[in-house]
C-alpha cells in the first residue's frame, strides 16, 4: 500500500466516527440529526471500519433497520472486493 492511500482511508475512517460521534450527541439533546443516507454514504466510499468502530464506541444505531442491514451489506462488498483484488 502506498502512503497517500492510507493517509485518504485514515481520514475517510476518522471523519466517519467523528460523524457518528456527532449524530449520537444531536441525538441526545434532540437537535437535527444527520441522514442516514450521509452516514452510509461515508461507509460506501471507504469509512466501513470507523463506522463499525464508531457504532460500538458510542452505542450508536446498533438496532436501527434497515440502517444496520445496509451498513453491513456496504461491508460485505467492500470485503468481497477486496478479497477478489487479491485473489487476482
Amino acid at each position: 500500500m502506498n502512503l497517500p492511500l492510507i493517509a485518504g482511508l485514515t481520514a475517510i475512517n476518522g471523519w466517519t466516527a467523528f460523524r457518528f460521534w456527532h449524530d449520537k450527541r444531536l441525538a441526545i439533546v434532540g437537535a437535527r440529526r444527520i441522514p442516514e443516507r450521509d452516514l452510509l454514504f461515508l461507509a460506501f466510499i471507504g469509512g466501513t471500519p470507523g463506522a463499525f468502530l464508531a457504532r460500538h464506541l458510542f452505542r450508536h444505531k446498533t438496532r436501527k433497520e434497515p440502517f444496520s442491514t445496509y451498513l453491513q451489506l456496504i461491508g460485505v462488498l467492500q470485503a468481497g472486493g477486496i478479497a477478489g483484488w487479491f485473489l487476482l
